[in-house]
């Protein structure tokens, strides 16, 4: 089979290798669909910059993987052959509390492998999955909703959740790339009446609008004052960063109505506010959030049936595993919409 390598300073190599045979309590995927992430890009793609959790081990890419099942091994208790599903793309070890609680992202074991970084991930004809990290993915939606789901949308819907959104708040989101483009489009069927987004890109917030991610759309560079303008000079009763760039974030706290709830979803970067002023004095509520449990992750499919809500619809381009580098190419330029992988059926 081939499998998909990122050696770093935006090179990407593919090389065959043997298709693997599940093992105990493993589930052997054929590749239908392997998404983009912005992680990715920011930290394998580029350079190998992370460390920790973040640590690229030269293993086959992607971590947004969806599938069909092949082949199942001894001690699988769930899954059959044919059954299509999602992974969660962190396999932890599965004894502590942040496993039991469903965060196997947060999983300090050193047993904790995520697919594409430290174990090989979906860019490949096949996948070797735990089956505890698969999901099953409902017939009404397409091998490439569920590999956005995989990370990008469930990371949106965590965030969401920790903001409580509801028809009762207005939501404004800072950074329209592909997560923005999940955290709108989960707020409007979320019931929020007005999405508010920024992005420096006017391409991608005419994008945002086209799809119905955002009611109002706004330059980045505008800064907070289109959406207080837009809430009567209140704010939003929920903000929500999913860019990672410190002034984006800065935006998305001064566009937090008096006593409302901000996320920040964006990885990397860092941000500089007048604490007292700007966080304290207004009571502004601050939540970091980091992917999503494995259970509000078989949540949101559930949701997405419900809402008939599919998340294919951000998705822009997509390339076959052969032009995988045009893929990365293209997402590294941060003017389109979601990129996929996908694999023919």
């Amino acid at each position: 089979m081939r499998g998909v390598f990122l050696p770093g300073a935006r090179r990407v190599d593919i090389h065959p290798v043997a298709v693997p045979e599940p093992g105990w309590g493993e589930v052997l995927l054929r590749m239908r669909a392997s998404t983009i992430c912005g992680s990715d890009l920011r930290a394998i793609y580029r350079e190998h910059t992370g460390t920790g959790a973040e640590a690229y081990q030269g293993v086959i890419a992607g971590h947004e993987p969806a599938g069909e099942i092949v082949a199942v091994g001894a001690g699988c208790r769930e899954l059959r052959e044919g059954d299509r599903v999602v992974v969660y793309h962190i396999a932890g070890c599965g004894m502590c509390e942040d496993c039991r609680a469903g965060y196997m992202v947060s999983c300090t074991s050193p047993a904790r492998a995520a697919y594409g970084w430290q174990r090989d991930g979906g860019h490949a004809d096949y996948l070797l999955a735990a089956e505890t990290t698969c999901l099953r993915l409902p017939p009404e939606l397409s091998f490439v909703d569920g590999a956005c789901v995989a990370c990008g949308f469930a990371t949106a819907y965590e965030g969401l959740l920790r903001l409580d959104v509801s028809g009762r708040d207005r939501v404004a989101v800072t950074g329209l790339g592909p997560v923005g483009l999940a955290a709108g489009l989960l707020a409007r069927a979320m019931g929020a009446p007005v999405v508010a987004g920024t992005d420096v890109n006017e391409a991608r917030r005419a994008l945002a609008l086209d799809i119905g991610a955002v009611t109002h759309a706004f330059p980045a560079e505008a800064g907070a004052e289109p959406i207080l303008d837009l809430t009567a000079g209140e704010g939003c009763e929920a903000t929500i960063d999913c860019s990672g760039a410190p002034p984006a974030r800065r935006t998305a706290l001064l566009a937090t109505r008096r006593r409302g709830r901000c996320a920040f979803i964006g990885e990397g970067g860092d941000v500089r506010i007048a604490v007292s002023p700007e966080l304290i004095h207004r009571q502004i509520t601050l939540h970091g959030s980091w992917v999503a449990t494995i259970g509000h992750m078989a949540e949101l499919l559930d949701r997405l049936v419900r809402w008939g809500l599919h998340p294919e619809v951000t998705v822009t381009h997509e390339f076959a595993l052969e032009d995988a580098a045009a893929a990365y190419e293209l997402a590294d330029r941060a003017d389109a919409g979601k990129v996929a992988i996908t694999m023919p059926v």
